[in-house]
């Protein structure tokens, strides 16, 4: 025979089980809809860490990247390559990005002064309010290990 707290501990076992059996899809079906190149919009103050392989170069940087939601990007730069210094003092840089549903998406930097460009995969995390980078190299350049994170400017 059930007692009445049996009966209310079987209820929340049952209650549990069918909230967490739910919980992941729902956040699946609302993350496929939930990101798209409206999710960055406004300016991301960026920090930059890495290497550049080969003889594992360190380089630290930020970033200030301004997104327009619709997939164009400028941003200036200051990144430090082996304790020393850019030549120019704040680097600018335009470009464009691509966001897709599941929150990943690419990123191209077009550098005008160097004649380089940057390629990017990036996760948008929070809503929008963060970006988690990692450089992808290109295949006649130096292997990069470079990522960094950026937070929208409130």
């Amino acid at each position: 025979m059930l007692t009445s707290k049996s009966t209310w501990r079987m209820t929340m076992a049952v209650f549990a089980l069918g909230y967490l059996a739910l919980t992941p899809v729902a956040r699946a079906e609302g993350q496929e809809d939930s990101c798209s190149n409206r999710n960055l919009r406004g300016d991301y103050g960026f920090t930059i860490e890495g290497l550049i392989l080969p003889g594992s170069i360190p380089i630290r940087g930020v970033a200030l990247t301004h997104f327009d939601g619709k997939g164009h990007l400028t941003q200036v730069d200051h990144v430090v390559f082996n304790g020393f210094p850019p030549m120019q003092d704040w680097t600018p840089g335009t470009g464009t990005y691509h966001i897709n549903a599941d929150c990943t998406g690419t990123v191209r930097i077009d550098v005008p002064s160097t004649g380089d460009f940057i390629n990017l995969r990036v996760v948008v995390v929070r809503e929008g309010k963060e970006v988690h980078t990692v450089v992808t190299a290109p295949f006649n350049g130096p292997s990069r290990t470079v990522t960094s994170i950026g937070i929208r400017v409130e």
